[in-house]
């Protein structure tokens, strides 16, 4: 009798045993407490190493690399390597040909209207009194890893997404999401739409009594590291071309933000700052709402905007870009070890990717003898007008360039019964005799056009007849649109499609692969890990190697 109470003993203990080593069951499946999904609004993939000595050992960019899985050739597989386009492929694992996500804006061909990537007309804004909160994922067309997780567990996974812009927390988090909160410009707050509820939960109305922004106001943003660092990977602290987005007649360390305080909300996410807000926000929503807590796997998409708030502004060799990147890594760092103390170290699943790279400054690369330079895109646009009216007699029979596409006044070209072949071929003519431009042609007929296989492939991947223009160009290698002062991404060019992914925690093994991973593997990858069907417009592919 002692024999076989003992033997119960032992079977009982070794099957809690084994229960204990899964964070978190659904039907007996292992899956982790949480997956938190991190992309880095403009991050360029060599950042990882050209600023690793900076890095700290309980940063984050080392904790991932050092124990985590680093996929070293992740790219973009379309064009425009945007905003709201990354991060819409991240979470669908599919391409704006099918998820429809065409860009940050686009002009509809069938409304015949500009719309916003997350505009919604029929929700109102909650937690402010202004239009900010319009927004819904209502444009996406394809569910979202965080919708078929939801969809799995029957509704039972909470599934939150937050950051500084809009799309970067909508988008994300997907149709059937408890909530995106993002953060509105005019009041300091994070709000988000009736798509999602009626009223702030009483935690984020506490978190936004907390006017986070204005303390952080207060700090004024210093240097960071010593500044003979700052000599070794950037170019001088003032430089003409960078521009100002803090209110001093200079881009030189230290800016004063506490001028700021109490009434210029937007410019908080120029500066490192937004980081720390975010990460502050998103520390609130795992507390308040238990996320890895509730008995199934829950998700929090996080998206850190600032980033491409101080690139765009000066660029990627410039002290601001190091400085944030510095400072994110230790907000990263102890964003992990919160994630640790909350949920559980190894209980939960991180990935961190970028939504896109970007060039070097226009007049960066002329100063330094590289290729490139600006594209007076408003002038090409005048002299396309030009040389139509002269033809045809009309005037504005182009619209506007958009996403480095050619869009028409088709109602008025119909209307007068022109040519339109003859429009196309006379825009052609125009930009293809453009310094900085490789090659224009009709985007319809762009599996038939001589470019190399992957412009090819990126450019008919990114095409959704009814939001897309007609006549795709594409700029040679290093140039931009503007006038050479600040910088820019969406081309299918390496500095603007090569990104950071990587992969740490619950299922995750040690190690890198060198191979050519895209950013619609993401998706396939977590569907894959967490045993539930890819999103609904999925073409990625497993990552197998990141898997134990």
């Amino acid at each position: 009798m002692r024999s076989l109470l003992t033997f119960i003993f032992f079977s009982f203990c070794v099957s809690f045993s084994f229960a204990q080593k899964t964070p978190a069951q659904t039907n007996s499946i292992e899956r982790p407490r949480l997956v938190v999904g991190i992309v880095i609004d403009q991050m360029r993939w060599d950042y990882l190493y050209r600023y690793y000595d900076v890095y700290k050992t309980n940063g984050g960019f080392k904790r991932l690399m050092g124990e985590g899985f680093t996929c070293e050739n992740a790219f973009i597989p379309y064009t425009p390597t945007v905003t709201a386009a990354g991060h819409t492929c991240v979470y669908t694992g599919s391409v704006p040909a099918i998820h429809g996500i065409v860009g940050n804006n686009w002009y509809d061909n069938i409304t015949k209207r500009g719309v916003y990537c997350t505009d919604d007309d029929s929700v109102q804004t909650v937690g402010s009194n202004t239009p900010a909160g319009k927004m819904s994922p209502k444009n996406m067309f394809a569910t979202t890893i965080g919708d078929e997780l939801k969809l799995a567990t029957n509704f039972k996974s909470k599934v939150i997404g937050v950051a500084i812009k809009d799309r970067g927390a909508i988008l994300p988090a997907g149709h059937t999401a408890n909530a995106a909160y993002w953060y509105d410009y005019k009041t300091g707050d994070f709000i988000t739409s009736t798509y999602y509820m009626n009223e702030l939960p009483k935690w984020v109305q506490a978190f936004n009594a907390r006017k986070v922004v204005d303390s952080l106001y207060k700090l004024n943003w210093h240097l960071y590291l010593p500044k003979e660092v700052y000599a070794k990977y950037c170019t001088a602290d003032d430089k003409p071309y960078e521009n100002k987005p803090l209110g001093k007649a200079t881009s030189t360390f230290p800016y004063s933000l506490s001028q700021f305080a109490g009434k210029e909300y937007g410019r908080i996410a120029s500066t490192p700052y937004g980081n720390t807000l975010t990460e502050a926000m998103a520390e609130a929503a795992v507390k308040a709402e238990s996320l890895g807590s509730n008995g199934t796997t829950d998700m929090l998409t996080v998206s850190f905007s600032s980033p491409d708030y101080i690139g765009h502004s000066f660029g990627p060799n410039s002290w601001e870009q190091l400085d944030n990147y510095a400072r994110l890594d230790a907000t990263l760092g102890k964003f992990f070890a919160f994630l640790d103390a909350t949920v559980g170290k190894g209980a939960y699943t991180v990935f961190l990717t970028a939504d896109h790279g970007v060039a070097h400054v226009p007049n960066f690369s002329v100063e330094n003898k590289l290729p490139g330079g600006a594209f007076n895109d408003v002038k090409v646009l005048n002299d396309v007008n030009a040389a139509l009216k002269t033809k045809f007699g009309y005037d504005k029979l182009a619209l506007d360039f958009v996403n480095y596409l050619v869009v028409f006044n088709n109602d008025l070209i119909d209307s007068a019964n022109l040519d339109k072949a003859a429009i196309h071929k006379t825009v052609i003519d125009v930009l293809l005799k453009q310094k900085e431009i490789a090659q224009a042609f009709e985007i319809k007929d762009v599996m038939n056009t001589t470019i190399t296989a992957k412009q090819r492939e990126m450019m008919s991947n990114g095409y959704f007849p009814s939001r897309c223009g007609e006549i795709q160009f594409i700029l040679k290698p290093g140039y931009v649109e503007g006038n050479g002062n600040g910088t820019s991404h969406g081309l299918w060019n390496p500095y603007d499609s090569h990104i950071p992914l990587l992969w740490y925690g619950w299922g995750i093994k040690h190690g890198k692969t060198n191979r050519e991973t895209y950013m619609t593997d993401i998706a396939a990858t977590l569907a894959g890990m967490l045993h539930i069907q890819m999103p609904s417009g999925c073409i990625g592919h497993v990552v197998e190697e990141v898997m134990k």
